[in-house]
């Protein structure tokens, strides 16, 4: 339709499968329908998916919840006050922050539209972002949306993705206003090492630039030192940092996120939560403060990535021309296909030879082309991750190379 020419581009340029084929594990609905057809679904960061990950407890207080005359009402849109003190516990305990709920904390609707909100304050047009790349899909689109311009800095694997300072005082302009990190790093698991963050804190205070942190995927680093970026000496004040209960816990589902900002942040956002993310679900609130007061329920996931990134790396590394770094986090790993060929070619042949589905490394920014983000914790069962492994190492081997 020619009303289309007055979208903003950003939205105009977007494909939702109603048109063409998408193969985004997260738009459209030919995804959903693989499964249908007995192919591993493998490119979707939802733990254990589409096996049960809720442990019974958090079941029980979810269902008590709903049952109370409070669940179908709002809960205030700056988030459940009892939860805001659970949190500012765990990120006194956890991530080193000294908060306090009643001023810097907010609940969001989920980590995405927590991300968004996080960018909106301080996107405008022409504003230039910038995001280490590799990185999370919708940092890009989300400060394209917003007119601003995303100045991508391109993580190199013989560096183990850590971050290009340098790269980033080259690339600084009079318009540069922020950095948005998605810390530990998805798609390559990296969890940035001190070196790193403090390369990172110095370029943004000297240059007083915003940092947006997405840390989605703090939960399991297998050992690697996970420091939060605001918690560094100077960052509090210019750091807005996004958490979720989707990964770590294996709740995506209940759409629980929240944001940590400093005060000066938190007093706009509380102001314009209600016009922009609307209030998080008051019984899912509720069913997160009881994960929060028993995490030992983590302990099995731990177990179960541990045990899967190893088995990814021995696998897929046995592969002639294929190459993958031992995940430093969460349940995924990043292969590097380059030597074969073109990913996308490679992602769409896998679906027919191995009966498997993961994701393109090019939806991640520069950077991404020749690889493949793989899933390693979907199903609650090892073995049939591992048969997905073998499936994909066998079609791999054989890989055409006239491709």
């Amino acid at each position: 339709m020619k009303q289309k020419e007055r979208m903003i581009p950003a939205f105009a340029k977007a494909e939702g499968g109603l048109f063409s084929a998408v193969e985004k594990a997260d738009v459209g609905g030919s995804y959903q329908e693989m499964e249908k057809q007995g192919i591993a679904l493998m490119g979707w960061a939802d733990p254990f998916m589409p096996d049960r990950s809720m442990p019974e407890f958090i079941e029980h207080a979810y269902l008590d919840a709903v049952k109370k005359e409070s669940s179908p009402h709002y809960t205030a849109p700056i988030g459940n006050q009892e939860l805001k003190v659970m949190l500012a516990e765990k990120l006194r305990d956890y991530n080193r922050l000294n908060v306090e709920p009643n001023r810097n904390i907010l609940i969001t609707p989920g980590s995405d539209s927590g991300l968004y909100f996080s960018i909106l304050p301080f996107v405008h047009d022409g504003d230039e972002v910038m995001i280490p790349s590799p990185s999370y899909p919708n940092n890009y689109l989300d400060v394209e949306i917003m007119g601003g311009k995303v100045v991508p800095i391109v993580l190199h694997e013989e560096d183990g993705f850590q971050l290009d300072i340098a790269q980033m005082k080259e690339k600084l302009t009079e318009r540069t206003r922020a950095v948005i990190l998605t810390h530990p790093n998805n798609p390559t698991t990296t969890v940035y090492n001190r070196e790193s963050l403090e390369g990172l804190r110095s370029f943004v205070i000297e240059n007083d630039l915003m940092l947006i942190v997405d840390q989605a995927f703090e939960d399991y680093t297998f050992g690697n030192e996970m420091i939060t970026p605001a918690a560094m000496e100077g960052m509090f004040e210019r750091t807005v940092t996004v958490f979720s209960f989707s990964k770590g816990m294996g709740l995506s589902g209940l759409r629980v996120g929240y944001v940590v900002a400093p005060d000066w942040v938190m007093d706009t956002m509380f102001a314009n939560a209600v016009g922009v993310i609307g209030a998080t679900s008051t019984a899912a609130q509720i069913a997160v403060m009881e994960a929060l007061q028993h995490p030992e329920f983590m302990e099995e996931f731990e177990a179960a990535y541990e045990y899967r990134r190893h088995k990814a790396y021995e696998i897929l590394n046995a592969v002639p021309g294929v190459s993958v770094q031992m995940p430093q986090s969460g349940f995924m790993c990043w292969v590097n296909v380059s030597e074969l060929g073109t990913s996308s070619e490679i992602v769409s042949y896998l679906v027919k030879e191995a009966k498997v589905s993961v994701n393109d490394g090019v939806n991640y920014g520069p950077g991404g082309e020749g690889h493949l983000r793989i899933i390693l914790g979907v199903y609650r069962d090892n073995e049939k991750v591992i048969d997905a492994l073998n499936r994909i190492a066998v079609a791999l081997g054989k890989y055409p190379k006239s491709h």
